[in-house]
């Protein structure tokens, strides 16, 4: 039980005692603290605070404080009403001592500065004032805009208690009677003070701050263990006063010794200056020693202000660092000196946290981009600029250099007018062949493109193209030129005349803006349509954070152009990667979000093929890969079909992946030692293949895997030499080869050996070669998914090394193998080492992903070790979309982990490799239960089988509601081995590759790098397929 509270002493009685010394009087003060916390004695002692209040009549004054060491004084509140609020009390009365901070003019700006703000902004809200010191602007909070809970804090004990004193003091009247709010609620009921560092109370106590506020004129000491220990309420007053009062210019005779004390015995160091007119800072002891001299000195004051920026998003943020993320808390930095960076990072970061926590892996992106993004692009153009587009008129590039390459790739012109200020990432080749003179002739080689450079200024541009009748014009026009559309429409007239593809560039006329500025070329398309002729680019570089993300897109409203151009980018790119996608989708998703739907909404309009001259088809090369290979099945983007034919791992992504892929978004200015993957890249395919490296290796980095054989394709074909695949290579390199207009050689490979390349079978095909380049893949075969050993790699190059040729060897599908008994791995260091070529050509680059290796699913990174001879060819084909730093930063980050070799991303590779190899044995199960002769992989994603039973058999098809198509009349078809993949899918739904793609006569490739469910659907589909024919 409470003990009662010692009786008042009379007013006389009270001042006398606080006469004594400071410590005295604080002791004075406390004793009337616990009458008023006690519910029996609080009127009376609010009454005698009355009293005493009535005896400092000049109770403002220097001699109060000097007599009594405490002074009760006036805070008159209505000259700070900027707002009126929700009450009309016109003062404050408060009690101060020496111990804790004296409100100044600066306390009362800080308060100033409050009232600015609209009522809302604390009204209902948590709030917390962080040194609160004797608790006026707490109290002020809570008396004008009724929030429903303030907490002042501080670290000095002695403030905390005295602010307790000053909250009965405001909320009980002179009689002891609770003062009531509009709402039917005193201040003890708003307000509570605790001895706190910074927000340590709140943090301790799980209490949600919506509002922090705080006006603190220094942080004593970086260390918070010295503090506490510093500050406590034993301390004296003359020592917690010489801490708290020096703020602006000080008082001759304040002692500021305690600080010397605190310079003394740590690194921390405080910044005084002699006098309010001189900037150079001085230290506690000098401004100590100054003072003593008669000097006067001043303290600085810095005001900040921040705010809790997008806090439903935020919440997001940290509700998934709270579901196993804590490491990365660390990392996150929401403090931003730009709004519109902030505006722009946060809800990315949200939608980051909500994918990344509620997806076990991203799923399948068709090769023509992001379906949500596209739409989300198309919505921005029909609400923004009243341009009616669709997803299926937006294909997705990685850049607008890569959208400008590939699609001169696809018409492979003769000649090519292209603006010079889009020249800079074109091969080199293409800028300096004079094959124009020879256009006419026979002579003419129709593999060459020939570019030239044109100005950018439209009437220029226009003369030139009637001058000269190019197939292709890229360009684009002038900032002077781009507010109407006459240019565009001048270009469209001249290019159509003539019959010229015509990609016009409005990438630095296009806003990402919730008031985007209008456009001559976008208000054109407002009114008519796209002309068949005509496509336009558009790269995405301008966001407020990271200058070097981009994302391109094309806009065509011809459905060949936008079929065609969305295969080109998945043979050449492989597919863009999604986080850039992602990024540039929550842009334009928070623009739409923030505009009302149009209430008249452009009228759908139809397509019509104009009438132009003769125009430019497809390559031969590009339209021979576009019809006849096999490509991924995207009719259908809306659909549930599985997919077992796509070179992408839907395997569940580990919790540091994700950590990772967080945490480099997270982060804010990271160091370039931070990003360099160089270091980490060597140690792993040293570690990993024995590849050894030196200073004249030269390491690439790309999205894709796919993007960088296409580049080697590409300085093959500029060598005149011959690319050699062995039967049963990855049918999407072998597709690029042919749409580059590659010299191929299929080398044949043999069932006996599980069609691996022997080094006998290729020596014989190497005879008939000029200039050979070999393409392999391994350790890990892919698609069959056996292993090469090192003797047979040694007896592979080997023999490549007597005939001079270039090896490229491929590791992507490697990293999993889960069945290597029998085999050591790889030391290709020692087998080089050992090969004692005498033939200059000889040369072994080394390419890969890591998707596979350290399951990361979305985060796409591609390397290549390239060999010096290849260096200088290489860069002459500059546009290749490289990795964003961010990707840089997780993929180093997680190479470092898996280096330990143990640790949760380790484990989880070894659990990925023991599941594959469950799959693996239930996938032949399946398949040989059906009558398929199954190669069995020991390694990697992929399985490739025979469909023996099936073969010539005449069976009724129809279509699987899977494939998104509306079941019709059965069909009969014969099946063989080219026909069995659509037979398949049309039936279930279920995706595969022929053996058109593997290479292997007969043999299909089925992925097995998919989410559990889908995984088990797929056994099902093969199940449902077999039922079929015996039906």
């Amino acid at each position: 039980m409470m003990a009662a509270a010692a009786a008042l002493p009379t007013v006389e009685e009270f001042l006398k005692r606080c006469e004594e010394s400071g410590d005295a009087a604080y002791g004075a003060l406390r004793s009337v603290l616990e009458r008023l916390e006690d519910p029996s004695t609080r009127a009376e002692a609010r009454i005698f605070l009355g009293q005493l209040h009535n005896r400092l009549p000049d109770s403002d004054s220097d001699e109060c404080f000097n007599k009594y060491h405490f002074q009760i004084q006036d805070i008159f509140l209505d000259q700070y009403q900027y707002h009126q609020g929700h009450q009309d009390r016109k003062k404050l009365t408060m009690i101060v001592i020496p111990s804790i901070f004296i409100p100044e003019n600066w306390s009362f700006t800080f308060y100033e500065g409050l009232n600015r703000h609209p009522d809302s902004i604390f009204k209902d809200k948590t709030v917390s004032e962080l040194g609160c010191g004797n608790g006026w602007i707490t109290i002020a909070i809570a008396e004008k805009w009724l929030p429903s809970k303030v907490y002042g804090l501080d670290i000095n004990p002695r403030a905390v208690k005295i602010s307790w004193i000053n909250l009965y003091l405001n909320a009980l009247d002179d009689n002891g009677h609770p003062i009531y709010d509009a709402e039917k609620k005193t201040l003890l009921d708003r307000v509570e003070f605790h001895e706190s560092d910074l927000l340590a109370y709140c943090r301790d106590n799980n209490i949600e701050l919506e509002r922090i506020v705080g006006c603190i004129p220094q942080i004593l000491n970086p260390n918070p263990d010295a503090m506490s220990k510093m500050i406590t309420e034993g301390a004296s007053e003359e020592f917690l006063y010489s801490l708290s009062n020096y703020c602006a210019l000080q008082a001759s005779d304040t002692d500021i010794s305690a600080l010397v004390e605190i310079e003394k015995n740590s690194p921390h160091r405080f910044e005084f200056f002699m006098g309010l007119s001189n900037d150079q800072p001085i230290c506690a002891r000098t401004a100590w020693a100054y003072g003593k001299a008669g000097g006067r000195i001043a303290h600085a004051l810095s005001v900040y202000s921040c705010q809790l920026r997008q806090p439903n998003q935020v919440k997001k943020i940290f509700d998934f660092l709270r579901s196993g993320f804590h490491d990365v808390s660390s990392s996150l930095d929401l403090s931003f000196e730009d709004d519109a960076v902030a505006d722009e990072k946060i809800p990315f970061l949200a939608y980051l946290a909500r994918e990344l926590k509620d997806n076990s892996c991203f799923p399948y992106e068709p090769p023509a981009g992001n379906i949500q993004f596209r739409n989300l692009i198309a919505g921005f153009m029909k609400t923004y600029h009243h341009i009616p587009l669709s997803s299926d008129n937006i294909v997705v590039f990685p850049s607008r250099a890569v959208a400008i390459e590939n699609a001169l790739q696809l018409f492979s012109p003769r000649l090519a007018v292209v603006d010079e200020c889009l020249t800079r990432h074109l091969p080199r080749q293409w800028l300096t062949s004079l094959a124009i003179e020879g256009a006419e002739s026979d002579e003419y080689s129709k593999d060459s493109i020939t570019v030239i450079e044109a100005p950018r200024q439209s009437d220029l541009m226009v003369e030139l193209i009637k001058k000269l009748k190019p197939q292709v014009v890229v360009t684009g026009i002038a900032q002077y030129e781009a507010v109407t559309s006459s240019a565009f429409a001048q270009l469209l007239n001249v290019t159509r005349e003539i019959g010229s593809r015509l990609f016009l560039d409005i990438s630095d006329h296009f806003e990402l803006s919730s008031l985007p500025s209008s456009t001559g070329v976008l208000s054109y398309l407002a009114g008519t349509s796209l002309p068949s002729h005509a496509a336009i680019i558009c790269g995405l570089v301008k966001n407020k954070v990271y200058s070097d993300l981009e994302v391109a897109f094309v806009i065509s409203e011809e459905e060949a152009i936008f079929k065609a151009l969305s295969k080109t980018v998945e043979v050449l790119e492989g597919n863009t990667a999604p986080i850039r996608q992602y990024y540039y989708g929550c842009l334009f998703h928070e623009l739409l979000a923030f505009q009302l739907a149009d209430r008249h909404p452009p009228a759908e309009r139809e397509y019509k093929k104009d009438t132009s001259a003769q125009l430019i088809g497809f390559s031969s090369a590009a339209k021979s890969v576009l019809n006849n290979s096999e490509l991924s099945i995207s009719d259908a983007e809306k659909s549930s079909l599985i997919h077992m034919d796509v070179d992408h791992s839907f395997l569940p992504i580990p919790s540091p992946v994700k950590a990772a892929i967080f945490e480099s978004f997270a982060r804010q200015n990271m160091g370039e030692s931070e990003i360099d993957v160089t270091p980490s890249i060597k140690s792993f395919i040293r570690s990993n293949y024995g590849f050894q490296t030196d200073n004249s290796t030269e390491f690439v980095y790309s999205d894709n895997t796919q993007a960088l054989f296409n580049r080697l394709i590409l300085c093959c074909n500029q060598e005149g030499g011959t690319m050699c695949f062995p039967g049963g290579s990855n049918g999407n390199y072998v597709s690029a080869a042919k749409f580059l207009k590659a010299n191929i050689k299929i080398i044949p490979t043999c069932p006996d050996v599980g069609f691996k390349l022997t080094d006998k079978v290729l020596g014989k095909a190497l005879e008939t070669v000029s200039k050979p380049w070999v393409y392999m893949s391994g350790p890990t075969i892919n698609p069959t998914g056996l292993l090469y050993s090192n003797k047979e790699m040694e007896n592979i190059l080997t023999t490549c090394a007597q005939y001079g040729a270039r090896v490229i060897i491929d590791t992507s599908v490697s990293g999993l193998e889960f069945d290597t008994s029998g085999w050591d791995g790889w030391d290709l260091g020692a087998t080089l080492t050992k090969i004692n070529s005498c033939n200059p050509s000889f040369c072994v680059s080394l390419f890969g992903g890591l998707s596979l290796t350290i399951l990361s699913g979305a985060l796409k990174f591609g390397y290549l070790v390239l060999d010096r001879l290849l260096v200088d060819a290489f860069y002459s084909f500059p546009a290749l979309s490289k990795p964003h730093s961010t990707v840089k930063y997780a993929i180093k980050k997680l190479l470092g982990l898996m280096e330990q070799k143990a640790g949760e991303l380790a484990d989880a590779v070894a659990q990925q490799r023991t599941n594959l190899k469950s799959r693996s044995r239930r996938l032949k199960e399946t398949l040989e239960k059906s009558g398929w002769d199954v190669l069995e992989p020991r390694g990697g994603v992929s399985m490739v089988a025979k469909p023996s039973a099936y073969l010539n058999k005449v069976v009724k098809i129809s279509h699987s509601p899977k494939d998104g198509k509306e079941n019709g009349a059965a069909h009969e078809v014969k099946l063989d081995e080219l026909n069995i993949r659509g037979a398949i899918v049309k039936a279930t739904g279920l995706c595969i590759n022929s053996g058109s793609w593997t290479g292997i006569p007969g043999y299909c490739r089925f992925s097995m790098a998919l989410g559990e469910s889908e995984f088990e659907a797929a056994l099902n589909c093969i199940n449902e397929f077999d039922a079929v024919i015996r039906s």
